[in-house]
């Protein structure tokens, strides 16, 4: 006797801090703009979530000089976190942006605490559903991933936030730490109501003809398929040692690169890299996802877990 067709159709959605997404696929920040860039190349309203571009209190310019690099299975980027500014993006980008459909979320990112908290501040004041706490970027001087390098001071950046600001905060955590559980775990205590990582892990390349650093800033930011093994590892243990929902993402190109996450314990992923060469990435694997499910008679992603079973 043959075995009945399965019918129940998946659930996709998850939440995350008390906010519902569709479905866990969101656009990693710095790689989607804010949404209407793709807008013409996509269905972006298919999307579980959007990060914006990393957002500074003040504009900010960027690094000089080159800021992309291919590497192999990988891409180096040295941007310096170029914006126009929160004010800026708040009155000429986000209205477009909540139009969308996809939860929106504010990636903050400041050179000092009181920087992070005004900033915090005017998002907060706005419609959009989460800020994602940017204490990870290795492409700026000042700021940045130096707060996510130790435990102390990671708590101190989240703490200022949370005192000015009642949006439900994702700290998104550095490759690089020395201790990333022990950040996770700062993080966690400090009031973030989830995580997400991995951001790019510090590289760096030369030019061997002119016989110097191929980027002005020297070193740069990896990211893309070369380091979805390291990132993956990083996502178990952290998902390990907290109980807050984590957003796994780090080279993350297929369905099957999402799969592992999800074993992982992640609640979300966040695609990157992969879609600049191929834009359509993400809803591949939105729907991979739903056949994978449907194909293995699991009606939800959080059954995906391995956390507690190995």
């Amino acid at each position: 006797m043959s075995e009945a067709p399965y019918n129940e159709k998946p659930d996709l959605s998850v939440q995350i801090a008390g906010i519902t997404f569709k479905n866990p696929v969101i656009a990693a920040s710095g790689t989607f703009g804010y949404g209407q860039e793709y807008a013409g190349l996509m269905d972006v309203s298919r999307l579980g979530g959007i990060c914006t571009k990393g957002l500074t209190l003040h504009p900010r310019e960027g690094n000089r000089g080159r800021r992309l690099h291919e590497t192999p299975s990988g891409l180096m980027n040295s941007i310096g976190l170029e914006n126009p500014g929160i004010p800026a993006f708040i009155e000429s980008e986000l209205p477009a942006m909540l139009d969308l459909g996809p939860v929106i979320i504010a990636n903050l990112s400041g050179s000092t605490i009181e920087e992070y908290q005004e900033g915090a501040r005017l998002l907060s004041a706005t419609k959009i559903d989460m800020i994602e706490l940017n204490i990870s970027c290795p492409n700026v001087k000042a700021g940045g991933m130096a707060f996510g390098l130790c435990p102390a001071d990671a708590a101190s950046v989240v703490q200022a936030v949370r005192r000015v600001s009642d949006k439900p905060l994702i700290v998104k955590l550095s490759p690089n730490a020395p201790d990333l559980v022990g950040v996770a775990l700062a993080c966690v205590d400090a009031g973030a109501d989830a995580l997400s990582l991995v951001n790019t892990f510090k590289a760096l390349a030369f030019d061997i003809r002119r016989r110097k650093p191929l980027f002005d800033h020297v070193t740069a930011g990896l990211s893309g398929p070369a380091i979805k093994p390291l990132a993956l590892r990083m996502v178990w243990d952290v998902c390990a040692a907290v109980q807050v929902p984590v957003i796994g993402m780090g080279g993350i190109a297929s369905t099957e690169d999402a799969l592992e996450f999800f074993m992982a314990g992640a609640s979300a992923i966040q695609v990157g890299t992969a879609t600049f060469p191929r834009p359509s990435t993400m809803i591949e694997i939105i729907e991979g996802l739903e056949t994978y499910l449907r194909a293995e008679r699991i009606s939800h992603l959080s059954e995906l877990s391995l956390q507690g079973r190995i």
